[in-house]
């Protein structure tokens, strides 16, 4: 019950930013990021709720996954919301990454085999506090790439020169806070659970090695604006096919691959 509440305020979130967008007048939205936020509230008890009952950190399936991404982007844009340098945040932005952290949860909820049954401790191999780092801190920075995702699709999109500038700037804000929290996530953390749990620090399994693809594609990103000082197309370009990677990493090898990390 707790985690349909929160759908239904994403739900009204995203509707009451539809509205602001389709205004013509260029006003912005007072109070969405704070459904978001409340959401994220819910969201995560309902994580805490199943952490008591497992007696362990419930970011250990699917399920506990969704729910945990789709909390983590609305207190991203919670928080961008309210930074004082993105608080005139576009949004489109805020309408289009609203939408995908509906999209998880409504996966994570209603997706056929992914909700479990019944609550019920982790498999051995997945009771370790590094596995736990090892995802908060990767959905944490995807969280941002998921910002960093429609800002470069809004960016592609529109012909105005101000507001290209704006989604510019957000995309690359976005990635530099979310690729250093990735890196920690998905490559360090991930690397000390792989070697707890498998006895290897690196094994080639499809989902590491995906990771590493997202990797390198955001790597790529940072490279091409730092040292080359490429704007514009090409970073944005980068910024999409980096966040389609973390996708694919997550549902594609998941769904498509067999690897180590076919658990829940």
């Amino acid at each position: 019950m707790t985690a349909l509440i929160g759908v239904v305020l994403i739900t009204l979130a995203a509707v009451f930013q539809a509205g602001f967008l389709l205004r013509r007048e260029n006003r912005r939205d007072p109070l969405s990021h704070w459904m978001l936020a409340l959401a994220a509230v819910l969201l995560l008890a309902v994580l805490a709720d199943r952490s008591i009952r497992i007696r362990f950190v419930a970011v250990t399936d699917t399920y506990e996954s969704l729910v945990f991404y789709s909390a983590a982007i609305c207190v991203v844009l919670f928080v961008l919301r309210m930074a004082r340098r993105t608080r005139a945040m576009s949004p489109f932005v805020l309408f289009g990454a609203t939408i995908v952290s509906l999209a998880l949860i409504l996966i994570a909820l209603f997706a056929p085999n992914v909700a479990p049954p019944d609550v019920a401790p982790p498999v051995p191999a997945l009771r370790s506090f590094w596995l736990v780092l090892h995802v908060t801190f990767s959905f944490i920075g995807e969280a941002f790439f998921v910002v960093s995702f429609v800002a470069a699709i809004g960016f592609l999109a529109s012909r105005n020169k101000d507001r290209r500038a704006e989604l510019d700037r957000l995309v690359a804000a976005s990635i530099s806070i979310g690729y250093p929290v990735f890196t920690a996530g998905a490559l360090v953390f991930g690397a000390i659970w792989a070697q707890t749990a498998w006895g290897a620090w690196w094994s080639w399994d499809p989902k590491e090695t995906w990771a590493l693809i997202t990797w390198l594609i955001y790597t790529a990103y940072l490279h091409s604006r730092l040292v080359r000082k490429l704007r514009g197309t090409i970073s944005a370009v980068l910024a999409i096919a980096g966040f389609a990677a973390t996708v694919f990493t997550f549902f594609g090898v998941n769904y498509l691959l067999s690897g180590l990390h076919s658990y829940g």
